[in-house]
């Protein structure tokens, strides 16, 4: 698994493993094949596409989109909206949302107090 520790200005496409310790300037997409363990910030939006897996244990200021054909574990916080457009979304009970929780297809767990919309 690549590991990487420190600053991303601009946009950033995940198609690998890989742990991120730092920081992203932009969006984050983790596209197929792609595994995106988040232990840093994103100022901007992660979306998991088609294929792609995620487990986010740091800050994302924008939104954390789930397509379909996903996994998707939210251990962090996310500034705006959690939106599930068909993948698995596992929500743990110590996550934080600041925005809503949308469920439009997939499976959404919700562990805790959390609601969904």
């Amino acid at each position: 698994m690549r590991e990487e520790r420190g600053r991303f200005a601009g946009d950033l496409v995940v198609n690998e493993p890989m742990e991120l310790w730092g920081s992203v300037a932009g969006t984050v997409r983790v596209v197929e094949g792609g595994k995106f363990y988040m232990r840093g910030a994103v100022y901007g939006d992660l979306i998991v596409e088609s294929g792609g897996r995620c487990h986010n244990f740091g800050n994302i200021s924008g939104n954390l989109i789930v397509h379909e054909n996903t996994k998707v574990i939210h251990s962090g916080v996310v500034g705006k909206d959690v939106i599930n457009e068909g993948g698995r979304l596992v929500v743990d009970a110590t996550a934080k949302v600041m925005g809503k929780i949308r469920k439009k297809a997939g499976e959404t767990k919700l562990e805790g107090p959390h609601r969904e919309v």
